[in-house]
């Protein structure tokens, strides 16, 4: 596989609907962290909280876990920073589950579409399509996000006031929040390798 090789993502968030999807572009060259942040900074989440890729292992059904390695887990956790992407998706086709914030348990589906040659009028990673808001950090999960979507319907209530409230409040500030908004060209993607250093300093 080529280094200058383009992979092209769509992530899904499942169990929601309408569907909160995205599709990015990201070098052939990537580490799972720097898919991690792809994802993370795409979706919209604010990455505060611990993740999880599972997939199989080529040629096996064998499930692996890379993310954070944790000493007091009882199992193996890849280190998702020194595993590369093109190591397990080998194919279009090859899917992975992503896992984000392991109280509310965000689950995605992430799936390999294409290999693409690099086209070097573009800055990678892209978003190049998409589709609805990312829920809410810290929302409540699925539960949580249907009811701040259905009491956002409700203008003047107590209940909307108490939303809108807790948007505002927010770390993001959310306010207004619009669940069918979404422009892959607002999209501003971190450098993992920055990233990284400001979530767990130097490594050496």
């Amino acid at each position: 596989m080529s280094a200058e090789s383009i992979y092209q993502f769509r992530i899904t968030l499942l169990y929601i609907k309408p569907a909160i999807w995205r599709r990015i572009q990201v070098p052939a060259s990537y580490s799972f962290w720097d898919l991690h942040v792809a994802i993370q900074d795409s979706m919209g989440w604010l990455d505060y909280h611990l993740h999880e890729f599972k997939m199989k292992q080529p040629g096996s059904d064998k499930i692996v876990e890379i993310g954070i390695p944790d000493p007091d887990s009882g199992f193996e956790i890849l280190p998702e920073g020194e595993v590369a992407i093109t190591d397990y998706f080998t194919e279009p086709g090859v899917e992975a589950e992503y896992n984000y914030d392991f109280g509310e348990y965000w689950e995605h589906k992430v799936v390999l579409e294409e290999i693409l040659p690099k086209d070097d009028s573009v800055k990678y990673p892209v978003c190049v399509a998409g589709e609805r808001a990312c829920p809410p950090e810290d929302c409540g999960g699925e539960g949580g996000y249907d009811e701040l979507v259905s009491v956002l319907k409700s203008p003047g209530t107590e209940e909307y006031k108490d939303m809108v409230s807790w948007l505002k409040g927010h770390a993001k500030n959310y306010h207004p929040y619009r669940p069918d908004h979404f422009d892959p060209k607002e999209v501003k993607f971190d450098d993992p390798a920055l990233r990284f250093r400001m979530a767990y300093g130097d490594q050496d």
